[in-house]
């Protein structure tokens, strides 16, 4: 494999994932206090474009990272937009440890 593919995978690996640690946050503390709406808003503009950009180049790789990274943006926002009472629902119904 050469490096540079090597690279891309990395860099998608990571931006993919850089968002679940703050959803998990969400869940395990029970509040989506501190957590920028906006921010999360214009990431999900950003990865969706990429999207549209790999729907239109046929490069799946980039589609699927940022499809990933879309629906962990929307998950986000949703949980940010929501009560916190309901946020409790969805720390209880996915049994995260309170430790």
């Amino acid at each position: 494999m050469e490096t540079t593919s090597i690279i891309g995978i990395l860099a998608a690996f990571f931006t993919t994932i850089a968002n679940f640690p703050q959803a998990y946050k969400i869940i395990k503390e029970k509040t989506s206090k501190g957590v920028s709406a906006n921010t999360y808003l214009v990431l999900l503009t950003g990865t969706s474009l990429w999207v549209i950009y790999g729907i239109l180049q046929s490069d799946w790789p980039l589609i699927i990272a940022n499809a990933i990274s879309s629906l962990i943006s929307m998950i986000i926002l949703f949980l940010s937009w929501i009560s916190d009472k309901k946020i409790k629902g969805i720390h209880k119904a996915l049994k995260v440890d309170d430790k």
